[in-house]
């Protein structure tokens, strides 16, 4: 949120009707390619219900671009009103501009660009927390935007990335999400930065992993809890599950093989925070 003390810069409205705008090439840009974000620390949010979700939650944004459909829509103008009175650009654009912008055909009305948030290992304290969940080398952004939202829904206090992690602020993730990224802190941090953080975490350490003999519905999970999910493809690595107290398993008397990474994450979750979820 914005300081008390600190003067605010003012927004300004600029219309863009050019495909080769700087400013259109930048969102591309952003939308396109990881690197893009990571030097500029700015992300793409699309959709106005992510637009407002952002606002409410006090996340810096950059630039608001809102296509023709917005310009008649209450809600969306007083997104665009809100992020101008903090400093945002409030782009006016059509909507082949707009589908310039996100390389979509059918574009949202609102598309904002925002300034990323992600904590080191030093940042995270288990004081005041339910449960975080650690996901190792999690590489599908539907997975992890779908995690986050699930994080948020039981509420969990955050999402640890480990080691060579897709992007959190990924178009494709961000949208998974819903919304609740701009809800729940994420944190970035080495594998043997992880080690060190569960070698003193004061509550249960648990991890599915396919040497789990601990049904997941039975342990007593005292929190705060540290969830560790593995890779999709090769699960959690023998060392990642050695830094944890507790290996469970999820039972499958079907034919699959194994479970979605995000399924099994929220099957794990609703069962740790079982008793202290109530409608």
């Amino acid at each position: 949120m914005p300081q008390s003390g600190k003067p605010q810069r003012v927004g300004a409205v600029k219309q863009i009707t050019s495909h080769s705008n700087p400013i259109v090439k930048e969102i591309k840009g952003l939308v396109a390619q990881r690197k893009h974000r990571s030097q500029s620390g700015l992300f793409v949010a699309e959709g106005l219900k992510l637009a407002t979700d952002a606002l409410d939650a006090g996340w810096g944004i950059r630039y608001l671009a809102v296509g023709p459909d917005a310009r008649d829509n209450p809600v969306a103008q007083k997104a665009a009103a809100a992020a101008k009175a903090r400093g945002a650009l409030i782009l006016e654009v059509s909507t082949a501009v707009m589908s310039a912008m996100t390389r979509k055909d059918n574009p949202q009305m609102v598309v904002g660009v925002y300034e990323q948030k992600i904590l080191s290992a030093g940042d995270i304290s288990a004081e005041g927390a339910t449960v975080w969940v650690a996901l190792d080398r999690v590489r599908d952004p539907g997975n992890l935007g779908t995690i986050i939202r699930t994080v948020d829904a039981v509420g969990g206090t955050g999402v640890m990335l480990v080691g060579d992690c897709t992007d959190p602020f990924a178009v494709e993730a961000v949208r998974a999400t819903m919304g609740s990224l701009f809800h729940v802190p994420l944190a970035r941090m080495t594998k043997d930065e992880f080690k060190r953080l569960a070698g003193k975490w004061p509550g249960t350490v648990a991890a599915t992993h396919l040497k789990g003999s601990v049904d997941y519905r039975t342990p007593d999970y005292a929190e705060p809890v540290l969830l560790v999910m593995g890779n999709e493809q090769k699960g959690l690595e023998d060392d990642m599950a050695e830094a944890c107290s507790t290996l469970i398993r999820i039972p499958q008397v079907g034919e699959a093989d194994s479970l979605n990474l995000a399924v099994a994450t929220g099957i794990s979750l609703y069962e740790i925070r079982r008793n202290r979820l109530e409608l």
